[in-house]
């Protein structure tokens, strides 16, 4: 990440973000310039500002040796943090996707994409609440959806954005098609023959007699993440099968949720009630920490 001669973030050609009217002045122009490459590019400056809070945050719990520490091992420290953290930007996915969304709202640029999103906290308060970028942008963009999957099924909101997290690895492994098209099936529901719709067929690893395999499997694929939390609402309260999961969920928690999935065959994996119950905790202490 550049940075200006009054410390202020580096905007494309070298605008900084720093508080003085000729910046701000500048970021306008650029802005009516190209309004969609201004926003992408802010966004990743603040990501990067983000992970740089991260970093620092980690290195001042890190106990100190006292050997060879001095201002210029503190400067190449800094440095080296600078570099991590640029490489750690503007991935897909990641935070800078979710702001890029809220300016675009906020200035009324549309790319035909976008998404409504809630206002995101200010970025060096969730580096000190150690919220992982990646696990806030994902939480907060399926929020309304689970939301909507709650008041059909009565399984918290916050049950099946884990869910969704622990079988796409919080969105960096979702199920793809053939042509290389997002299927939006973030719950890793197969289709059987009982689907109608579309279907995207990918290798996948299966627990066969206990034993780890890989297999090519047919998956559901969807026009939108909105159609997977219908779908999947749908399914576990009409199936037979998961009869017992919401009153597992609402009476037994994550453990119980989590177990009951298991015990109706969600998964084939023997530990899945546990990871998925790890991954439960870890999304109600993040929404309490967004709250």
């Amino acid at each position: 990440m550049a940075l200006s001669p009054n410390n202020g973030m580096a905007l494309g050609g070298g605008t900084s973000l720093g508080n003085d009217h000729r910046s701000i002045e500048a970021l306008r122009s650029a802005a009516a310039r190209d309004p969609k490459s201004s926003i992408r590019e802010t966004a990743k400056q603040f990501e990067s500002l983000f992970m740089q809070e991260v970093m620092k945050s980690m290195r001042s719990n890190t106990m100190a040796t006292g050997m060879l520490e001095n201002s210029a091992t503190q400067m190449g420290s800094e440095m080296l943090d600078t570099q991590f953290a640029g490489k750690m930007t503007g991935l897909p996915g990641g935070l800078s996707d979710a702001i890029a969304r809220q300016l675009q709202r906020q200035m009324g640029v549309s790319d035909g994409k976008a998404e409504p999103l809630k206002t995101l906290q200010p970025l060096p308060t969730l580096a000190k609440k150690n919220v992982a970028p990646h696990v806030a942008s994902f939480i907060q963009k399926h929020d309304d959806a689970a939301k909507a999957a709650e008041a059909s099924t009565g399984i918290p909101a916050s049950f099946m954005i884990a869910q969704a997290a622990h079988e796409s690895g919080w969105g960096k492994r979702e199920i793809n098609t053939k042509d290389g098209q997002p299927s939006f099936n973030v719950f890793g529901i197969k289709a059987t023959s009982a689907w109608k719709g579309a279907v995207a067929e990918v290798q996948t690893t299966e627990f066969i007699d206990g034993k780890a395999q890989r297999v090519t499997a047919k998956f559901r694929a969807y026009g939108s993440y909105e159609e997977a939390f219908k779908d999947y609402a749908k399914l576990i309260s009409n199936n037979e099968r998961y009869s017992k999961v919401v009153a597992q969920a609402q009476n037994g928690g994550a453990k119980g949720f989590a177990q009951g999935l298991q015990n109706a065959g969600y998964a084939t994996d023997p530990d899945y009630a546990s990871k998925l119950a790890r991954v439960i905790n870890t999304t109600v202490r993040v929404q309490r920490a967004l709250a």
